[in-house]
C-alpha cells in the first residue's frame, strides 16, 4: 500500500460508498456463477469498488455444466448478473467472450443481450498502442477437445476438492489457523498439473504470435499470471473461485493484476480466502487500491 493511500473502510462501517477505482479496462473471468465455490459476494464488492471504460467477461461466466446436474441460483449470484447489467447502463461497454463452462452463449455470438456483446473472441487496443488477442482459451486444452468426458470427471473432481477445502479449512479455523487452499496446493505442487499448466501458456502464446498481436489474455486454468513467453505478453485474468483476482488497464495503458482476496474477507465473502503467494514479491507493486498487484 502506497504510504499515503487510505484503507478503504469495511462494509457498512461508513455512510457513503468510497469513490470506485477508475480503469481503462478491467478483464474477468471463471466466476462459475451457479457453483457453490463461486466467491459471488467478493466479486460483488470487487465491481461495486471499480470502474472502467471496457469491462470483459472472459468465460466461464455462468456454469452450465453444474446448473445441469442441480441447480444452484442464490441471491448473490442474481445480484452479480444485475450489477453487471447496471453498469452496461451507466456506459461501460461489457464484450462476453464464453468458455467452455458457459458454451450454450457461443449460439448467440454477434448478440447483445442487455447491452452486454457476445464475441467468439475480441482484439483490444491498449493505451499505448498494444493489441490484446482475448479468449476464453478452452480450445488450447487438450483434454476438452479430445476427451471431453475425461473433462467433466475433472470437473466433477475439481468440485469434490472444493467441497473438502472448505472441509479442512473449517477445521483449520477451529484450531486458529490461517486459510490454506488445498487446490491450489495441488496445481501448484503435482508435476503434471505444473507440466499442463506451462503447455497451456505456450499453446496460447503461440496461437496469439500467429495473429501478430503483441500479447493475450485468457482464462480457464485459474492461474493468474502476467509474464512475457519468448517477447509475447501473456496474461492469465486467474478466477473468482480460488484465487479473486482480474487483470485492469490503467489509464496509461499499463496492465496489473489485482488481488481481492486480502480485501474479501471484511466484505461477507463466504469463507476465508486465499492469499496470492504466487506472485512473487519482487514484481509487486502498490496501486492506489489496498490490493496486490502485479503491472507490466
Amino acid at each position: 500500500m502506497q504510504p499515503n493511500a487510505s484503507p478503504l473502510p469495511p462494509a457498512g462501517t461508513a455512510d457513503v460508498d468510497p469513490e470506485p477505482q477508475r480503469y481503462r479496462a478491467i478483464w474477468i473471468s471463471d466466476i462459475h456463477l451457479g457453483t457453490p465455490g463461486c466467491q459471488a459476494e467478493a466479486l460483488l464488492d470487487f465491481l461495486k469498488r471499480t470502474e472502467s471504460d471496457t469491462l470483459y467477461l472472459v468465460g466461464d461466466i455462468i456454469d452450465g455444466w453444474q446448473l445441469r446436474r442441480s441447480w444452484y441460483w442464490p441471491q448473490a449470484h442474481n445480484d452479480v448478473v444485475q450489477k453487471i447489467l447496471r453498469k452496461v447502463r451507466k456506459g461501460t461497454r461489457v464484450i462476453y467472450v464464453p468458455g467452455n463452462h458457459d458454451e450454450f452463449a457461443r449460439k448467440y455470438l454477434e448478440h447483445s443481450f442487455g447491452g452486454v456483446e457476445v464475441a467468439h473472441d475480441w482484439v483490444h487496443t491498449t493505451a499505448d498502442g498494444k493489441r490484446l488477442w482475448i479468449t476464453h482459451g478452452d480450445l488450447f486444452d487438450g483434454v476438452i477437445q479430445c476427451a471431453k468426458w475425461l473433462a467433466y470427471v475433472g470437473d466433477w473432481a475439481y468440485e469434490f476438492t472444493l467441497k473438502l477445502n472448505a472441509w479442512l479449512n473449517r477445521l483449520r479455523g477451529r484450531l486458529g489457523l490461517p486459510y490454506w487452499s488445498l487446490s491450489k496446493y495441488l496445481k501448484l505442487k503435482v508435476k503434471r498439473a505444473v507440466s499442463f499448466i506451462g503447455d497451456y501458456e505456450a499453446a496460447v502464446a503461440r496461437e496469439a504470435r500467429k495473429r501478430e498481436v503483441q500479447g493475450v489474455v485468457c482464462g480457464h486454468i485459474h492461474h493468474a499470471e502476467l509474464r512475457e513467453i519468448d517477447g509475447l505478453l501473456y496474461a492469465n485474468d486467474g478466477d473468482w473461485v480460488e484465487s479473486l483476482t482480474a487483470l485492469v488497464e490503467h489509464l496509461d495503458g499499463r496492465l496489473a493484476l489485482l488481488d481481492w482476496s486480502d480485501l474479501a474477507r471484511p466484505y461477507g465473502a463466504a469463507a476465508p480466502l486465499p492469499g496470492r503467494a504466487e506472485l512473487p514479491d519482487d514484481v509487486a507493486t502498490p496501486l492506489p487500491l489496498p490490493v496486490a498487484a502485479r503491472r507490466l
